[in-house]
């Protein structure tokens, strides 16, 4: 009968012990993937040049919306007697933050590029300043965003509602300081903010799209909006909808960056769920109405509606009792 009682001749090694076995080999590891990384390869930025902070990004949108919606996302409550020295703080806070990652990718492009100088922290600073400007605007344009949304939905029952819920709210309001950024001809940042909006809401604005007032988009997951993409007053789009460029060839990066690729939509449209709307000469008149996972790529006159037909539905029943259309 064995001896339980009795230590082997080959004891177990400690974690401690099987974990140094391990790690011993990590330099080798270490040594290929720094080689790898000192290639020249578009996945990496391994050199002086200042980059953006993603990071520094997304606390740069939450300052904008304690801003653009004073008392709904601020840390503190905010009241007719703080709300001086409150702003003030924010506004401040932000130039900083915002002038740096400006800054940041102004410099990096020229260097990165070998780009004629910008005198990148004067217009860095000068750039900012010009954004925080516009604020009243903007606030002015996402009011007039939030009483569309809140007169075109039964379902709502206060702006507050709105504000603090609805993904188009949020998606639409990075959208619009984004394309200020945008306008000023900033790299990086204006796509890293509409991008941080898209993964937070399923909403893809670029940042480049010309979107006017009371501008609304119901439910809003799959949303889709092209780079040179208009979109006049009192438009309204649900979800699944594609506002997109034409199929382009390999190698179409080049050849067609800078050219309209994407639809015009005018005043007063409305867009249901599922509809795709492709190319830079398809105009859809104001006052239109497009239905439903509609396809299309032509331009629609003023005062139109344009519908699926109805499809054929087939009803099957239990196993054996055949199938029957109705």
């Amino acid at each position: 009968m064995a001896d339980h009682g009795k230590k082997s001749d080959t004891s177990c090694l400690t974690e401690e012990e099987i974990l140094a076995g391990y790690r011993k080999k990590l330099p080798g590891v270490v040594k290929k993937i720094i080689e790898n990384c000192s290639q020249q390869k578009c996945n990496s930025h391994v050199d002086y040049e200042p980059i953006p902070s993603k990071e520094s990004v997304v606390n740069i949108i939450n300052k904008f919306m304690e801003i653009i919606f004073p008392g709904y996302f601020n840390p503190e409550k905010l009241d007719p007697v703080n709300l001086h020295y409150t702003i003030g703080q924010d506004v401040t806070q932000l130039y900083m933050m915002l002038s740096e990652q400006v800054i940041s990718s102004i410099r990096h492009d020229c260097i990165r590029y070998n780009l004629t100088c910008r005198e990148c922290i004067d217009s860095g600073y000068d750039i900012t300043l010009n954004v925080l400007k516009q604020i009243p605007a903007v606030r002015d344009t996402m009011e007039a965003d939030v009483k569309a949304a809140y007169e075109g939905d039964p379902a709502s029952r206060s702006y507050d509602e709105i504000i603090f819920s609805y993904p188009g709210i949020f998606a639409i309001t990075v959208y619009r300081v984004a394309n200020l950024l945008y306008r000023q001809e900033v790299p990086l940042l204006p796509r890293i903010m509409t991008e941080h909006a898209h993964g937070q809401t399923g909403i893809d604005i670029h940042p480049g799209a010309d979107i006017a007032e009371r501008f609304v988009i119901d439910h809003g997951t799959g949303v889709v909006i092209g780079e040179t993409t208009t979109i006049g007053k009192d438009v309204r789009i649900y979800q699944g909808v594609t506002l997109g460029a034409l199929s382009l060839p390999r190698g179409a990066g080049d050849k067609y960056r800078g050219r309209k690729r994407h639809p015009d939509i005018e005043d007063d449209v409305i867009i249901y769920s599922g509809a795709t709307i492709l190319g830079g000469n398809t105009t859809i008149g104001a006052r239109s109405v497009i239905g439903g996972n509609v396809w299309l790529t032509d331009s629609v006159p003023p005062d139109t509606q344009v519908i699926m037909e109805t499809p054929q539905l087939i009803y099957k029943q239990g196993p054996g009792e055949g199938n029957s259309n109705r």
